[in-house]
């Protein structure tokens, strides 16, 4: 099969979304027959059909609808290249993906690239923030998904080049009426008399309260399981459970909502965290002056 052009991938994404090949070719500048024709090649080349013409317009078949979302993607990814590196005429340019635990995102990941970003030199650099848990994020960085990650230390970064980030504290968010919102500070073990308001099990917190627990021979007592650091202070200002937290995040929505934050006193309730990459020599100029940045950033009181 010929190698595809992107003028034919453009072409079919128009006629697909108009669903009639005049519309598109007003859209494209093109006469219809010369979108026709080129499609009929398009098809023969490939070997399957990808319209239903009908007299009222055409139709995408189940091979045409796979052809879209990749002629979509392919589109999209040129755009991107051809943005990205004519963009070099004006200084540092680039794309810098970024995936990060929801902790690190919560906390100051945000802030730390923001900083970055408002910077003279880097205003044509671009950045997409993912959450994914700390496992994933390390596998997207080992299959080249992702520049950089953002995820606990003691996930396995074997194969990585990491740096140290930022640390957080954990603590527990109580409602201020429940028996355990007058302490000054608690540990894991006081806490396991009641029910908890937990993150999913595949996250971080929640496999470090199982290991914790289950080394004092206790188990934890989930009433709810959410996905969120927003659903878990409501369900705890709703005094229907406690959740262990980033003492970072729950100070934040402790202005919001009406609880307290009790810090942790167990050793593990410190937490450190990695900036993860590849290589550092292979990441594009934008993603290596980002990870610079953020390590530069670690370090400042």
């Amino acid at each position: 099969m010929r190698d595809i052009d992107l003028k034919t991938l453009r072409l079919f994404v128009a006629v697909c979304e108009h669903r009639n090949m005049a519309r598109a070719a007003q859209e494209m500048h093109i006469e219809p027959s010369a979108i026709s024709k080129r499609i009929a090649q398009f098809e023969s080349d490939l070997g399957v059909p990808l319209l239903v013409r009908a007299r009222r317009g055409v139709q995408p078949t189940p091979a045409g609808i796979v052809l879209l979302e990749h002629a979509r993607n392919a589109l999209f990814t040129m755009e991107r290249i051809a943005t990205d590196v004519s963009g070099f005429k004006r200084g540092l340019v680039g794309s810098v993906s970024v995936c990060a635990s929801a902790s690190a995102i919560a906390e100051t990941l945000l802030d730390d690239i923001a900083t970055f970003m408002r910077q003279p030199e880097h205003e044509n650099v671009k950045v997409s923030v993912e959450e994914l848990i700390s496992l994933e994020i390390v596998r997207r960085v080992r299959d080249g998904e992702t520049s950089i990650g953002v995820c606990w230390d003691t996930v396995d970064l074997h194969g990585l080049t990491h740096r140290p980030y930022r640390e957080d504290h954990l603590a527990l968010a109580v409602h201020p009426g429940h028996p355990l919102a007058h302490l000054a500070s608690v540990s894991l073990e006081q806490t396991l008399d009641f029910e908890h308001v937990g993150m999913p099990p595949s996250t971080a917190v929640h496999t470090m309260l199982r290991r914790a627990a289950g080394a004092i021979g206790r188990g934890v007592s989930y009433r709810m399981i959410v996905s969120t650091f927003d659903a878990t202070f409501r369900v705890v200002a709703a005094n229907l459970g406690i959740s262990v937290v980033p003492v970072e995040v729950g100070r934040t929505y402790a202005r919001v909502f009406d609880m307290k934050i009790v810090p942790l006193t167990d050793e593990w309730a410190t937490r450190r965290f990695a900036i993860c990459f590849k290589d550092y020599e292979g990441l594009q100029p934008a993603a290596r002056r980002l990870v610079d940045h953020l390590t530069m950033r670690a370090r400042q009181p």
